[in-house]
C-alpha cells in the first residue's frame, strides 16, 4: 500500500498515564516502543488488504462495518479500543454523539458519488479520506486510517494505483507534515486541489 510511517523524533518521551488508556501491553512506556508495536499491527492489516486477490465492492467497503473492523485490524493488537468509537470530545472532530450519523451521512454521500460517478474516481477516494478523518471517530489513529481507506477505496474498487502521500513521513513534524495539513485545510473549505496534488506527489 502507499502509507508510511516512521517513529516519532520524541521516541523515547515516556508516555502519559492517560495515553495508557486501553494499551495492551504494558511493558510499552515510551513513544517510540508505543510507534514500533503500531507499525507492527498496521503491517498485519496492509497484508490483510494485498492478500485479498479478488477487487473489494464499494457494497463492502463502504460501510460502518468495513470502517471499524479495518480500524481494529491496524490498532486490535495494541489497543482494547480499536475498532470502537471515541466516547470523549476533543479538540478536533464532530461531537462524540454524533459520530454514527456523520459516518452514516458519509457513507450515503460516497455510494452516491460512486454510484452516479459525481467526482473522478482519485476525488472520490480523497474526498472520503478528507471527511473520515474530520469526523474523527476512533480516540487515535484517525489520519493513518483514513489514508488506508483512500487507498483501499482506490485500488480495491477502482483498480487504480494506490496514493503515494509525498512518500513521506506524515507524522513526524516536518516539511511533509505541513504541506499536508495545509491540503487539509484547504480541502475544509471545499478546495480538494492541493490534497488530490499531494496524494498523487
Amino acid at each position: 500500500m502507499g502509507l508510511k510511517f516512521e517513529m516519532h523524533e520524541d521516541g523515547q518521551t515516556p508516555l502519559d498515564e492517560d495515553e495508557k488508556e486501553g494499551l495492551l501491553f504494558p511493558w510499552i512506556s515510551t513513544k517510540g516502543e508505543l510507534d514500533e508495536a503500531e507499525q507492527a499491527n498496521i503491517n498485519k492489516a496492509f497484508l490483510w488488504v494485498a492478500e485479498r486477490r479478488k477487487k473489494f465492492n464499494a457494497a463492502e467497503v463502504i460501510t460502518e462495518n468495513f470502517v471499524r473492523n479495518l480500524h481494529k485490524k491496524m490498532f486490535g493488537d495494541i489497543w482494547a479500543w480499536a475498532g470502537e468509537y471515541r466516547v470523549t470530545n476533543k479538540n478536533i472532530g464532530v461531537d462524540k454523539y454524533q459520530i454514527g450519523i456523520s459516518l452514516k451521512q458519509l457513507i450515503d454521500d460516497c455510494n452516491f458519488w460512486i454510484e452516479y460517478k459525481t467526482f473522478p474516481e482519485d476525488e472520490i477516494a480523497i474526498r472520503f479520506s478528507h471527511r473520515i478523518v474530520a469526523i474523527h471517530c476512533f480516540p487515535n489513529g484517525n489520519g493513518r486510517h483514513s489514508r488506508l481507506m483512500a487507498d483501499i477505496i482506490i485500488e480495491k474498487i477502482f483498480s487504480r494505483e494506490v496514493f503515494s502521500w509525498g512518500t513521506k513521513n506524515l507524522i513526524k513534524a516536518g516539511e511533509e507534515r505541513a504541506a499536508y495539513l495545509k491540503a487539509i485545510r484547504e480541502a475544509d473549505t471545499g478546495n480538494y486541489s492541493l490534497l488530490l496534488d499531494f496524494a498523487r506527489a
